[in-house]
């Protein structure tokens, strides 16, 4: 099955504020991503923040062109096709969902002229056909019709990101990625957007690639889970196996710290400094932190390793046992 996007070998780098006269430093906000999104699969990507998971969700959808390596829509590298075919492309196969809504929605167009809005860029159908498919989209995330002439000022949070939602699927993109789509909302209104992404998920067949600091609720919204730390990805787990059968220790920590309904929080301690993205550690760049690092991590950086079980791989030179309950590395000392 063809993917619907391919990242290989994906290197970001931006220029810091720091840094001398004549040369600033260098932030490394990728390096050397791989990822693939399978037709109607979701893959949801967790990490602390600075680790790199907006940027890798910006190349996904040709926001962010990475220095080196390529990044594939439908089999097609975008960045060797000329500017507007990309543009094209990508604006129809992609859709993208914001962190904040009431900052991602223009705030002087309602909510009409929004959903309207990528149908007239890319000329889809008549007026007429267009105003019947801003019913259809306000229908499918569940807005009432009477919104259609209000202003993103005057409807709540979870009616913005509604809209926000219905602006992402205009197009009947492949793809859909949501950064951070429930953080800025009221607990309450969250469930209900994350019930309604997972149901359109299924009905419309999506790929969605799914950035948050809950990961609990990637655990739950995904069939895949990928852990990034300072810029890389470390881990890629089947959703099922991530909390007790992930290998990598940063991926074992995250999950630790995180409450479940049956057993309290017992998080895994990390000692050392949190490193910096413009001048990473050197091998591993988790060594700082790992209670299991040693002069080998700090020599290089491993390549992915398979575990037993088909699509779970890591990168680590000491892995935890897969059969090793999280409980027990907690106990360790750092």
């Amino acid at each position: 099955m063809t993917a619907v996007v391919e990242v290989r070998d994906a290197h970001v780098v931006h220029r810091a504020r720091s840094g001398g006269l004549f040369r600033r430093d260098r932030v490394y906000a990728l390096t050397g991503a791989g990822l693939s999104v399978a037709p109607g699969e979701t893959v949801g990507v967790v990490g602390e923040s600075g680790c790199g998971k907006s940027t890798l969700a910006k190349v996904l959808v040709g926001i962010e062109r990475p220095v080196s390596g390529t990044v594939a829509f439908r089999g097609r590298d975008l960045w060797a096709m000329p500017a507007a075919e990309r543009r094209t492309l990508v604006g129809a196969g992609t859709g993208m969902v914001f962190q904040d809504p009431s900052t991602a929605l223009n705030r002087r167009l309602t909510v009409r002229r929004i959903l309207r809005d990528p149908l007239d860029v890319h000329r889809r159908g008549t007026r007429a056909e267009r105003e019947d498919r801003v019913r259809e989209l306000m229908a499918l995330v569940g807005l009432p019709r009477p919104l259609a002439d209000a202003l993103p000022g005057q409807l709540s949070g979870g009616q913005r990101q509604r809209v926000a939602i219905a602006r992402a699927l205009a197009l009947d993109p492949d793809l859909v990625v949501a950064d951070e789509p429930t953080s800025a909302l009221d607990v309450s209104i969250r469930a209900q957007i994350l019930n309604l992404l997972l149901d359109l998920k299924e009905r419309l067949g999506l790929a969605l690639v799914f950035v948050s600091h809950d990961i609990q609720t990637v655990r739950r919204m995904s069939d895949r889970v990928i852990t990034m730390y300072l810029g890389r990805i470390v881990e890629e787990t089947p959703a099922g196996r991530v909390t007790d059968a992930a290998r990598h220790p940063y991926t074992r920590a995250l999950f630790s710290a995180t409450p479940g309904l049956l057993d309290p929080v017992d998080p895994i301690p990390l000692g050392g400094p949190v490193p910096s993205a413009t001048r990473p550690p050197s091998g591993c760049p988790f060594r700082t932190r790992c209670w299991k690092a040693d002069e080998v991590c700090a020599a290089s950086m491993p390549d992915f390793s398979a575990a037993s079980r088909p699509g779970h791989r890591y990168r680590c030179h000491h892995p935890v046992q897969e059969d090793q309950p999280t409980r027990d590395p907690a106990r360790q000392e750092p």
